[in-house]
C-alpha cells in the first residue's frame, strides 16, 4: 500500500474550534469511535480528512465498526483509511467521501477472510 491522501493532523484544540465542542465531547466522539485519533509526536490527532462541514464524517463511524470487528487495531484502522487500496483504486477515506461507503465496507469485510 502507499499513501494517497496527504494527511492534515487536527488536535484536540483545533477539533475544538473546528466542531464548535468542547473537549470532553471531541473525547467523548473518539471514545464512541466517530473519530478515530492517533498520536502523532505525542499529540492525540485526527485526520483532517474525517470532518466534513463542521462535522465529523458519518459514514467513518459504522466503517470503523466493520473494521474493529474484522480485528483491526486502531493503528491498523489508520492506516487502512489513509493508505491506497488495491480495490478501491483510491484511499479508503477517499472512496468514504466520494459516497463509496458500501463499497468500502465491503473491502473492509473481505480483509477479515
Amino acid at each position: 500500500m502507499t499513501s494517497s491522501v496527504e494527511t492534515t493532523w487536527l488536535s484536540v484544540p483545533d477539533l475544538v474550534d473546528v466542531l464548535g465542542l468542547g473537549v470532553s465531547k471531541i473525547r467523548r466522539l473518539i471514545e464512541d469511535r466517530s473519530l478515530l485519533a492517533a498520536r502523532v509526536d505525542g499529540v492525540l490527532k485526527v485526520p483532517a480528512a474525517f470532518i466534513r462541514d463542521g462535522e465529523p464524517l458519518h459514514e467513518l463511524k459504522g466503517t470503523l465498526v466493520v473494521l474493529a470487528d474484522n480485528g483491526f487495531s486502531d493503528e491498523e484502522a489508520m492506516r487502512w483509511l489513509l493508505d491506497t487500496d488495491d480495490m478501491l483504486g483510491t484511499a479508503p477515506i477517499e472512496a468514504l467521501r466520494a459516497g463509496r461507503k458500501a463499497e468500502v465496507r465491503r473491502v473492509a469485510q473481505a480483509l477479515a477472510f
